[in-house]
């Protein structure tokens, strides 16, 4: 293997070990949160099994959960960091069955973005209803990356610390072929089914598993994510990615036409 080929392969595989022991911490605190849950409700009610059982179910559940209508998202609740208090979830029926123009507007420049209802309808819905909701505003772009093979910029997490999110997850889209080159616009997860808020804006050519939802593009604004690109790392972990050394803070994400 050629050295430069190495290096994207290295780059992403420590991505990958990156991305596989945060899903692992994540089903860690999500199984202490419902462990914490069910004592409480169990001491409030007195040991009401049936209150503990409802409100501490797990995963393993053989309960059905409800099911969407064709052509419908399914939006369900996350315990998640960060999530505003009656934030609500969108609307089941994707509201835009095409291309969405956005603007994200932060502090290193403007970011042009397409979405794309098509292939990515719950994702675009969800987004857009962030978007109105002001969700994004007075957030940071959290995570940097400049290795070779992996190139972007995360950003949608409330909190700034790579853990927060808007309080409901959805399934992923638009895997299939899935492409990770300079431009993209994708989602971030901890694991399949649990996408929420945070997004990664694709500056470079980037060496990625599909496994991360596709749901448009970079439209403008590349020459912005470079300069903060060409900053750095502030802190990088073993991966090689951290805060940017020039803050990006996402100040408002305006969709055409709204």
């Amino acid at each position: 293997m050629a050295g430069k080929d190495r290096k994207k392969e290295l780059a992403r595989q420590r991505y990958e070990r990156q991305q596989a022991r945060r899903r692992a911490q994540e089903a860690r605190a999500r199984r202490i949160r419902i462990i914490g849950v069910v004592a409480a409700v169990a001491i409030v009610a007195g040991g009401a099994a049936g209150t503990v059982a409802l409100v501490g179910r797990d995963d393993s559940s053989n309960a059905e959960e409800p099911q969407a209508k064709a052509g419908d998202c399914t939006y369900t609740p996350a315990q998640e960091a960060g999530a505003p208090k009656d934030l609500g979830t969108p609307a089941a029926t994707p509201q835009h069955k095409g291309p969405v123009k956005a603007t994200i507007k932060t502090t290193q420049g403007d970011v042009g973005i397409e979405l794309d209802g098509a292939k990515a309808p719950c994702t675009t819905n969800s987004f857009v209803f962030l978007a109105a909701k002001k969700f994004f505003e007075k957030t940071s772009c959290h995570r940097l990356s400049t290795s070779e093979g992996l190139r972007m910029l995360q950003c949608g997490d409330p909190t700034g610390s790579g853990s927060g999110g808007p309080g409901y997850q959805f399934a992923d889209e638009n895997l299939e072929g899935a492409k990770y080159t300079k431009g993209t616009l994708a989602m971030a997860n901890s694991g399949p089914g649990t996408n929420g808020s945070q997004f990664f804006l694709v500056y470079g050519d980037s060496q990625l598993q599909p496994n991360y939802s596709v749901f448009g593009k970079i439209t403008s604004g590349l020459d912005a994510l470079e300069k903060v690109a060409k900053g750095g790392v502030d802190k990088p972990g073993e991966d090689g990615t951290g805060q940017p050394k020039k803050k990006v803070t996402i100040q408002s994400v305006s969709i055409a036409g709204n």
